[in-house]
């Protein structure tokens, strides 16, 4: 029996220690958007872009990100299709995590992300941010908004049991 991604996030969420934080993740072909959540696990914040290389070199500086912000879990931005299927770019995600899984223990849960980049880009719009920061930025602020997501379920989902 496969583990849905919602059941990944509940265990994600049930490892934990009470001090750790989740990292979100906007995986992109070019750089790494990365958000931390709070250590209360309320509230996401967009943190940094890193630019990617190669997967090793990539999962050795996340990886001691991870360490040096006491990161407990890692939840990645699933970029499904707009009709909820997996194309190439969710397969190349689920490709990351399973590679990055070999090399470290953290619990990893995916969180869909359609629309993610969309609602920071407007938000940004909206704070009257000029092109050049929302294009420094973007990838950061859309793995706030996919974390805040996930964050938003765990909360609703710790009040239903």
């Amino acid at each position: 029996m496969s583990v849905t991604d919602e059941e990944r996030l509940l265990i994600l969420a049930t490892d934990l220690t009470r001090d750790q934080r989740i990292l979100g993740l906007d995986l992109g072909t070019k750089t790494l958007g990365l958000a931390l959540s709070d250590v209360g696990r309320s509230v996401a914040t967009a943190w940094q872009t890193i630019k990617r290389t190669k997967f090793q070199k990539d999962a050795d500086i996340l990886l001691d990100l991870c360490g040096k912000e006491n990161v407990g879990g890692l939840v990645l931005g699933l970029p499904l299709n707009m009709d909820g299927s997996e194309g190439p770019r969710a397969q190349a995600t689920r490709a990351f995590a399973r590679n990055l899984a070999t090399r470290s223990d953290l619990p990893l849960a995916f969180w869909d992300e359609r629309l993610s980049t969309v609602a920071a880009e407007r938000a940004m719009i909206e704070a009257d941010m000029s092109r050049k920061k929302r294009a420094d930025k973007i990838d950061a602020a859309a793995a706030a908004f996919l974390l805040q997501g996930a964050l938003d379920r765990l909360r609703t989902l710790g009040s239903a049991g």
